[in-house]
């Protein structure tokens, strides 16, 4: 089969490899799209992949094409959407139901090959199905889309409440889209582009406001009656928008940060002062699963993309390309800005 393999540093090519065999437990899945993440660019065009030669690609859509001996929860033809960590299941953390948390875990596109590829071979319990109404470009953005449902719950969400979002990109409006699909009172977007601002509100954004304005901040406590918001999620892993977030929270408030960050956080006394004075909870999120393994997120986004709440607008996918062009995706990265939305990889171009 044809693939996308990397050899080293810089070196992804469009090459021929050993189409994987069907071993029992396991399921072949013809693949259709799969998205660059954010966390692949650094395997390929920096120093961050784990061993060579390797083929990367997680967040993957495609059909059952054979499913092995004792497979019995999906059958070939289904529509699938890859779950791409592979845990141990026998650590402290796996016996919690915290299979994020695993230290011996596997993944699927950087610990073991991956879906830029024609075929994927993966567990039975690493697919979730979906039906006809769900799209292949809706399935290949089932990750991003359990990344914020699980960041969402990482707090005591409740509905009738009011809700920042700090970052308006793929992530971003998926929390927004989980946050009114809960229930809550107003969902307000933060981001430096109006069309994202634009986007939120096609999407279901209560209110959008743009953090370049001098007087955002005063907009902003004025939509919540300068209590400031019960929930604020920051999801774009920016230093400024990570201590945004202490001043947008109301007294009491939950606080997640969804975002990685690259840049060092320190914090000022102003921003100790938020902490302590408005006695806000602080946490962290970290990928997208529950017990049962994989998590009701994964059979939540099933649902909510079928029923149409949950929606992806054509602006999250900047490219589509074909697995031959893989190479030349990866060196779109290379320009700062340059890539706008998601790349999808079509394996069947």
């Amino acid at each position: 089969m044809k693939a996308g393999v990397v050899y080293a540093k810089n070196d992804i090519r469009y090459d021929e490899i050993e189409k994987p065999l069907v071993k029992p437990g396991k399921v072949l899945v013809k693949v259709k799209y799969t998205g660059i993440c954010g966390s692949d660019v650094p395997r390929v065009n920096g120093d961050a992949c784990h061993y060579f030669p390797n083929v990367l690609g997680h967040e993957f859509s495609g059909v059952v094409e054979e499913v092995g001996e004792g497979v019995t929860s999906v059958k070939p033809g289904d529509r699938v959407a890859g779950i791409p960590l592979v845990p141990c299941m026998e650590c402290e953390d796996c016996q919690k139901g915290n299979y994020s948390l695993c230290k011996h875990y596997s993944f699927i596109g950087s610990r073991e090959y991956g879906s830029f590829a024609e075929y994927v071979t993966v567990p039975e319990r690493n697919v979730c199905r979906f039906s006809e109404e769900v799209s292949f470009e809706e399935g290949a953005l089932f990750e991003p889309a359990t990344v914020a449902l699980h960041g969402l719950e990482r707090l005591d969400y409740r509905g009738g409440k009011t809700v920042a979002i700090l970052g308006g990109g793929t992530i971003g409006m998926f929390v927004m889209q989980w946050a009114k699909i809960y229930g809550a009172q107003k969902a307000v977007v933060f981001d430096i582009a109006d069309e994202r601002l634009q986007l939120g509100a096609r999407l279901g954004a209560d209110a959008g406001i743009n953090t370049l304005e001098p007087d955002f901040m005063e907009k902003a406590m004025a939509l919540t009656d300068g209590k400031g918001f019960d929930y604020v999620y920051e999801t774009a892993g920016n230093v400024i928008t990570m201590k945004m977030a202490f001043k947008l929270a109301a007294n009491k408030a939950q606080v997640c940060f969804v975002g990685t960050p690259t840049k060092e956080l320190t914090f000022s006394v102003e921003d100790w002062e938020n902490i302590n004075r408005k006695e806000f909870t602080l946490t962290g999120s970290w990928m997208s699963y529950s017990a049962p393994f994989p998590g009701h997120e994964w059979s939540a986004v099933a649902h909510y993309f079928h029923t149409g709440e949950l929606k992806m607008d054509d602006s999250f996918i900047f490219k589509k390309m074909p697995l031959k062009d893989i190479a030349e995706a990866f060196e779109l990265y290379k320009t700062p800005g340059a890539v706008k939305g998601k790349i999808l990889i079509d394996s069947e171009v």
